[in-house]
């Protein structure tokens, strides 16, 4: 019979063995496979993993996929146009002869009626129609366009100083929108021809024949809208500048009230204790082992000093799957005092992940999947601080209810639907997602600290399309009206995606455009009236970087559990801030090393060794590789 420690040799696992039989294993499942690594970022190429999307994608569903997320709002924009100017057409006509009898009467009467009733759902319709374009299908082409000319300019012309590096970015930006322009240009006199504008009563009985006109409608508004617009954004995103290092921070006051913020990222729980991250595979950390150790640490720093805020920028989980829920619940548990200063947000993998193994799988919209993760997280989010944050209520331009308050209303059907499924229960729970943000955390005095949070992901129906970020208008639009409403208070912007470029250059073009907040620049430019009074607080690429653009402060936190430090270890950082002059001061931070869980870190004297405040600000990515 072999000895446990020649079957630890044989197997080269220092875990302990699965079996004592008398062969070693073939295959250790507890090392993983192949399998684990099919959708690894590290390990395989995007072109890999795309290949592999093509080859095993549905095409039916592909399809009708495209139907319902392009073509329907298209079809519904095209169509718009069509049903107001006929109505306004047949309205002329009908009020032109009103004094002919009394049946043209009741006829206007009945067209006055249905315009009063129907007139506001078909603009609507028509208003989030185009919008649902402009999201899915303009600006991501902007995106491409401009950052895949400053790739280029940055590949052909290393080396620059910075100066002359942002001057080359403005011209990219610039080429890029008089690019997009032109072409928006050309799809507006392509699709003229075939455009119509005004209906009537006959379409009715071929409505199937409005399908072209409409497509084409559609082509032309949004055709003339992106040959205006794209100018704006590109002449917005030269004006902005280049991304750059934060080269100074600020001094705290002596006296003056300082907050301490943790901001961890990307934890990416698993649930399984053999289980391995999607993006990271076999070359990255197995089970939670690693996550219970920095919050073990995290405990530690603040039994020491106490934090006043604990800020998780998404990604708490890999999949959303309940299981990993489960396993980040059980770890924050374990640690009341930091439950207590906890808040969180949603990330990509939280959200958007259709399948850990499999790219090519595509969720229609009808889907209850997405929905389900959705749920989960702001079951999750309830848990955690339903009570410490206020949902923004739009039509009053004040602080609303609760998020508990918010989801009480819903709590049978969205345990209903948690056991069941269902399409009507999906569609009846399909509001609340975009109603709940942004959620306000408000600071407790007038010159206190508030916390915004914001959902910065984009509807995505692939895994291999999970990644890109959007912040609605609308939301923008909340933020702004929330930070008016304490003029004297500072701000933490929270949300998952990256809002800019870094100032270190990409290695892969994947890595601008695959996990792009969409417009971001644009949300940079809603945040620059308050650049003094706030600072951005994000995750996602596993980047660790304080910079600034336009004017704006931005702190970008590295993944503790997947990205190692310069030591070996994992770190994160705990920051201070403060609110004076109505200005919010930022102070160098804190570097909290973390000794990883199978010995392979620094080894300490002591477990729990102190916390290392930069001496030099913490600028640049010690890992340039880790940038998802």
């Amino acid at each position: 019979m072999a000895t446990k420690s020649q079957l630890i040799q044989a197997t080269g696992s220092t875990q302990e063995p699965l079996s004592s039989s008398r062969r070693p294993l073939l295959i250790d499942p507890r090392r993983g496979d192949v399998e684990d690594d099919l959708a690894s970022t590290k390990s395989r190429s995007l072109f890999a993993i795309g290949g592999r999307l093509l080859a095993e994608i549905s095409i039916p569903k592909l399809i009708l996929a495209w139907t319902m997320l392009i073509g329907l709002p298209a079809v519904l924009l095209g169509l718009a146009p069509l049903v107001v100017l006929g109505w306004a057409a047949t309205f002329s006509g009908q009020a032109s002869t009103a004094l002919a009898g009394i049946w043209p009467l009741l006829i206007l009467a009945g067209l006055g009626a249905l315009a009063w009733i129907g007139g506001k759902p078909v603009l609507r319709a028509a208003e989030r129609s185009f919008w649902s374009l402009n999201a899915l299908a303009v600006q991501p082409v902007y995106t491409l366009f401009r950052e895949g000319l400053r790739h280029i300019a940055g590949k052909l012309v290393p080396g620059r100083p910075p100066h002359r590096l942002t001057r080359l970015y403005a011209v990219a930006a610039l080429c890029g929108g008089l690019l997009v322009s032109a072409l928006a240009g050309c799809l507006v006199l392509l699709a003229w021809p075939e455009s119509r504008w005004v209906g009537d009563a006959w379409d009715l009985l071929t409505p199937f024949h409005l399908i072209v006109p409409a497509l084409a409608n559609a082509a032309v508004i949004v055709g003339c809208y992106v040959t205006g617009a794209a100018l704006v954004w590109a002449v917005a995103d030269a004006a902005l500048g280049r991304p750059s290092d934060l080269m100074a921070f600020d001094a705290m006051p002596p006296d003056a009230r300082t907050w301490r913020v943790a901001h961890l990222s990307d934890l990416h729980a698993v649930g399984e204790r053999y289980g391995f991250r999607i993006e990271s595979g076999r070359t990255g950390p197995q089970g939670n082992g690693q996550m219970r150790q920095v919050l073990d640490r995290l405990d530690a720093v603040h039994a020491r000093e106490p934090l006043d805020l604990v800020l998780i920028t998404g990604d708490m989980t890999d999949a959303g799957r309940p299981g990993e829920w489960a396993a980040f619940m059980d770890a924050v548990a374990d640690h009341p005092a930091l439950a207590e200063r906890l808040l969180i947000l949603p990330g990509n993998h939280d959200v958007n992940v259709v399948d850990r193994a499999n790219p090519a799988r595509l969720e229609l919209p009808t889907s209850p999947g997405k929905r389900l993760r959705q749920l989960r997280t702001l079951s999750i989010m309830e848990a955690l601080h339903g009570g410490r944050v206020f949902c923004f209520d739009t039509e009053s331009g004040r602080l609303g209810t609760t998020l508990s308050e918010r989801l009480a209303p819903y709590r049978d059907d969205i345990a209903a639907f948690a056991d069941d499924g269902g399409l009507r229960r999906s569609m009846r729970l399909t509001r609340i997602w975009d109603d709940v943000f942004p959620m306000i955390a408000p600071p407790t005095t007038e010159d206190g600290l508030g916390v915004v949070i914001l959902n910065s992901n984009a509807e995505a129906h692939f895994s291999f399309t999970n990644a890109l970020g959007l912040i609605s208008a609308l939301h923008a639009k909340d933020l702004a009206a929330a930070m008016e409403l304490y003029p004297r208070a500072g701000w933490i912007v929270a949300l998952h995606h990256h809002l800019v470029e870094y100032p270190t250059p990409a290695k892969a073009f994947s890595e601008r455009i695959g996990t792009a907040l969409i417009n971001g620049t644009w949300f940079v430019g809603q945040l620059r009236p308050f650049a003094d009074r706030l600072v951005v607080f994000h995750g996602h690429r596993h980047t660790e970087w304080i910079g600034q653009c336009g004017g704006v402060r931005i702190v970008s936190a590295s993944s503790p559990v997947m990205s190692p430090s310069r030591t070996g270890g994992v770190s994160f950082f705990v920051h201070e801030l403060s609110v004076g002059g109505g200005t919010l001061k930022l102070a160098s931070p804190e570097r909290i090393e973390v000794r990883l869980p199978d010995g392979s870190g620094p080894e300490w004297a002591d477990p729990f060794p102190p916390a290392d405040r930069a001496a030099s600000p913490a600028t640049g990515s010690p890992d340039p590789g880790h940038r998802r």
